[in-house]
């Protein structure tokens, strides 16, 4: 058989190589490009059904063109970015005071089994409490409002830890145990050798899981009196009337929380 002249071409393998990548890439896209302008032909759709209207013209701001040319504003402006750092910042602090505390308290609740009965009752009791009813004592607390935002990122964030955590550790394989008491382990022992080890992919997906919520009630906490923050200029925008900014700070919000979670998610999968 005759062969081409290309097959025998030195770089006819980094070709192949560079092409199975982009199939590969592309195949795990597609359904969240789909997905995404999916989202967005339903967003121009319902604004321009709902803001096109004469009563509710003066809300123009919102429909997709005013947004998009905010949001390009604001990504050249640098007070959003001293912002966006300033609500990343709490976020960070307030999710390693929680992981501080809940960790070390999950990994303790599953491993002794009285200690998680004695806790559970009041760590789901405190769990139902909307973390922003905890704004006035905050405020009663706390002589600055930073405290008092990071203190209610706390309040929302340390009992998901504590519980994802303690579910990790309960999830180990009771064999283990056994085996490792019967070699004369401590307990100190099958913490550290064992239970730790095996906890850490819990443990992330709690940390993921809390920066969701955290972000979720960093906005309506940054409503305290703040002077920086996505939360701050959401609020000076609804207080100014401009909806086109007040819609691009929504739409940051969502970009910068979906970056933030995929860039968790790597993490979390390359530990694991």
């Amino acid at each position: 058989m005759l062969k081409s002249i290309n097959d025998n071409h030195p770089y006819r393998g980094v070709r192949s190589g560079v092409s199975l990548f982009f199939n590969r890439v592309w195949s795990g896209w597609k359904y969240e490009l789909a997905g995404f302008f999916i989202f967005a032909l339903s967003w121009i759709a319902v604004t321009q059904f709902i803001f096109t209207r004469p009563e509710l013209y003066h809300f123009k701001g919102f429909l997709p063109g005013p947004t998009l040319a905010a949001l390009a504003d604001a990504f050249q402006n640098t007070k959003f970015w001293v912002s966006v750092f300033a609500s990343l910042r709490r976020i960070v602090l307030g999710i390693a005071i929680s992981a501080s505390i809940g960790l070390p308290l999950g990994v303790l609740i599953g491993f002794f089994a009285r200690l998680r009965k004695l806790t559970y009752s009041p760590i789901q009791f405190v769990r139902m409490i909307s973390p922003l009813s905890w704004m006035p004592i905050a405020l009663l607390l706390f002589a600055s409002f930073e405290s008092a935002v990071h203190f209610l990122i706390v309040m929302a964030t340390i009992c998901p830890i504590i519980l994802n955590t303690a579910v990790g550790v309960m999830d180990i394989n009771p064999q283990w145990i056994k085996m490792a008491l019967n070699q004369g382990a401590s307990n100190v022992q099958l913490i550290q050798t064992i239970v730790i080890p095996y906890s850490i992919p819990h443990m992330m997906t709690s940390i993921r899981f809390a920066m969701g919520i955290a972000w979720i009630v960093l906005v309506p906490a940054e409503f305290l009196g703040v002077s920086s923050g996505l939360g701050y200029l959401i609020n000076d925008a609804r207080d100014t009337m401009e909806y086109d900014k007040l819609m691009a700070v929504i739409i940051a919000i969502g970009i910068l929380g979906f970056i933030l979670d995929r860039v968790f998610q790597r993490m979390q999968h390359r530990y694991s």
